[in-house]
C-alpha cells in the first residue's frame, strides 16, 4: 500500500501564509505520512493531478508548522510552478502504474467537483479515499457562497461514484448524507475525530484581562453567528468581556460594522483578528468559557480544543456539537438569545452554579487524540491497498 497525498489545500495556504480550518487536517495528515514513504500531488488548475517533489511539499508543511509565511509562500510559489509543467503529472502516472497498491488520499474538498482528473487515476490502478467534511452548501446554501453552492453537489457526486471508502469526523455528517441520497447505495464510510495541537503549546504571553471574560473563536462570518454575541453585548450589564480570535471573513459587513462601532460596547468587546496557537491557547485557558453560537458545522474543531484544554463552554444545540461535546457543555438553541444571556451571566458571576457544574462534568468528555485518528485511516488504507 502507497499512499498518494493531495497537497491542493496546503499550497493554497502556504500561498496566502496562513494555515487555517479544513487546513490543518492536512497539515496533520502531512506529518503522519511525511515518515512513511507516501508521495505528495496536487491538482494544476489546468485539471490534472501532479506530483509534487517531496523535499518541497516537506519543506511547506515545515514552513506553515512553523508558521513562516515568507517561506511558505515562496515554497508554495514553487510548487506552482511544477505544476504548470507536465513533468509531475508523468511522474504520478508512473508511479501508480509501477506501484500496485496506491491509494489517492484527499482530506480536503479541493478538486473533488471535477471528477476527471480522479477517474483517471483510479483508470492507472489507484484506490480514493477521500474525507467528507460536511454538506453545508447543500443543506444550508444561505451560510456559504455561489460558488460553493455550485460545486459541492459536484463533490458529493464524486465521492458516491468514485470514492473506494469516506472518511467522516462525525456521524452527523453520514446520516446527512444517507438522508440526501435515500436508497442509493453509498460507500463504506469510516468515522475519524480530529485531534488538537493547541493544548501541546506552550501558551504564548498576554497582557492580563481585567474581570471575567468569555472567548469566541473562528472566522468572523454568518454561520458562526457573531451578530448574536455583538447584540448581547451592547445591552450587556457591566463586567463580562468578549474577545473575538479570528479573521474577519466572507459577508461579514454587518458584524464588523458593528466593532468598528468601539463605543457600542463601553470596552467590553475586543477583536483580536488571527492569533498565533500559543496566545490563542494562553486567551482560552484564562475564559469563563468558550461561546460557539454557530449554527451549522461539520465537526467543531473550537469545541473541542477548548474541552481538550478543559475550558468550559457554551455551543449551539446541533447535532455536530451535540456528538462531538457527548453532555460536557451547555447547549442553547443558536437564536435563543435570552438564553445566551442567562447563561453568560451565571457562568461570570462568583456564585454561578452553571460554570462548576460543567467542570465536575468534563472528566467523563473522551478526547480526540490523532493517534487513534491515525490508527483508524491505517486500518482503513489496509482494507484499500
Amino acid at each position: 500500500m502507497h499512499v498518494i497525498l493531495d497537497l491542493s489545500r496546503l499550497l493554497a495556504a502556504g500561498w496566502r501564509g496562513i494555515a487555517a480550518g479544513i487546513d490543518r487536517v492536512e497539515l496533520a495528515y502531512a506529518r503522519h505520512f511525511a515518515d512513511r514513504g507516501c508521495s505528495f500531488s496536487a491538482q494544476s488548475p489546468w485539471g490534472f493531478c501532479a506530483e509534487l517533489p517531496r523535499d518541497l511539499a516537506l519543506g511547506l508543511v515545515a514552513a506553515l508548522l512553523k508558521d513562516s509565511r515568507v517561506e511558505a509562500k515562496v515554497l508554495a510559489g514553487a510548487g506552482y510552478a511544477v505544476l504548470a509543467s507536465s513533468m509531475g503529472r508523468t511522474k504520478l502516472t508512473r508511479r501508480i502504474a509501477s506501484t500496485p497498491g496506491c491509494v489517492f488520499l484527499v482530506v480536503s474538498h479541493a478538486g473533488l467537483h471535477e471528477p476527471g482528473p480522479i477517474a483517471a487515476l483510479k483508470a492507472e490502478g489507484a484506490r480514493f479515499l477521500p474525507m467528507l467534511h460536511d454538506l453545508i452548501p447543500i443543506t444550508h446554501p444561505e451560510f456559504t457562497s455561489s460558488k460553493q453552492i455550485e460545486r459541492h453537489p459536484k463533490r458529493v457526486e464524486t465521492i458516491l461514484e468514485l470514492a473506494d471508502a469516506v472518511l467522516i469526523s462525525s456521524r452527523a455528517t453520514g446520516d446527512t448524507l444517507a438522508a440526501l441520497n435515500p436508497g442509493r447505495p453509498l460507500p463504506p464510510m469510516h468515522l475519524v475525530r480530529f485531534g488538537t495541537d493547541i493544548a501541546a503549546r506552550a501558551p504564548g504571553a498576554i497582557t492580563p484581562l481585567p474581570g471575567p471574560y468569555f472567548v469566541t473563536l473562528g472566522t468572523i462570518e454568518p454561520r458562526k453567528n457573531h451578530l448574536l454575541l455583538l447584540n448581547l453585548w451592547r445591552e450587556m450589564p457591566p463586567g463580562p468581556r468578549l474577545i473575538l480570535i479570528g479573521r474577519r471573513g466572507w459577508e461579514s459587513e454587518a458584524a464588523c460594522r458593528l466593532l468598528d462601532r468601539r463605543t457600542a460596547f463601553h470596552g467590553h468587546v475586543e477583536e483580536q483578528g488571527r492569533l498565533d496557537d500559543a496566545r490563542t491557547a494562553a486567551l482560552l485557558r484564562g475564559a469563563c468559557a468558550l461561546l460557539f453560537p454557530t449554527f451549522v458545522e461539520g465537526y467543531g474543531i473550537p469545541l473541542a480544543e477548548a474541552l481538550t484544554m478543559g475550558v468550559p463552554a457554551i455551543c449551539s444545540d446541533i447535532p455536530s456539537l451535540r456528538e462531538l461535546g457527548d453532555g460536557v457543555p451547555d447547549f442553547v438553541d443558536p437564536l435563543d438569545g435570552l438564553g445566551w444571556r442567562e447563561l453568560i451571566l451565571d457562568y461570570s458571576a462568583p456564585g454561578g452554579a452553571r460554570r462548576p457544574a460543567q467542570l465536575a462534568r468534563m472528566p467523563q468528555w473522551r478526547m480526540p487524540s490523532w493517534e487513534e485518528h491515525f490508527e483508524i485511516v491505517e486500518q482503513v488504507l489496509t482494507t484499500l491497498g
